[in-house]
């Protein structure tokens, strides 16, 4: 199915495979590989963006139905060369190891401050509650969303 969306602001037409996943056609058809495939239940937030400004797992959602659509993925936060406030953060708190989580962690944060700028420790748990981290002890992550609070 020919399916016409726009993309971190960039129209873009691409053929949806019948079941194909919305992570699928981001990574493999339009070759944006920030989004990762982990768990493919929903279950791990590593796949997350923005459709239509909500936050989504992408594993979860039809490629054919994000047709008409916006999707912001993790690249297209960042203007040029310049991070996004919330990826810039991750930077300086240390928030990224092996960086698999990071993507997803930076959308769903993003999502967050949009909503609530100046987030308590319990709004960003719940926040984050999607969002699987085997790395970190989800500290670091946390200065990381206090920071880009605070810059806002």
């Amino acid at each position: 199915m020919r399916i016409s969306l726009t993309v971190n602001g960039e129209r873009r037409d691409a053929d949806a495979r019948g079941g194909e996943s919305l992570l699928g056609l981001l990574r493999d058809t339009l070759e944006l590989p920030g989004s990762k495939n982990a768990c493919e239940q929903g279950e791990c937030g590593s796949c997350s963006v923005l459709l239509d400004g909500e936050l989504v797992c992408s594993c979860l959602v039809l490629a054919a139905q994000a047709d008409g659509h916006e999707i912001v993925t993790v690249e297209g936060l960042a203007e040029g060369d310049e991070l996004h406030p919330v990826q810039q953060a991750f930077v300086e708190a240390g928030a990224v190891q092996c960086g698999f989580c990071t993507p997803g962690l930076v959308v769903a944060v993003t999502d967050l401050l949009g909503r609530t700028p100046d987030p308590s420790d319990d709004e960003i748990r719940e926040a984050l509650s999607g969002n699987l981290c085997r790395c970190t002890g989800y500290a670091k992550i946390f200065d990381a969303v206090h920071l880009a609070a605070e810059r806002r």
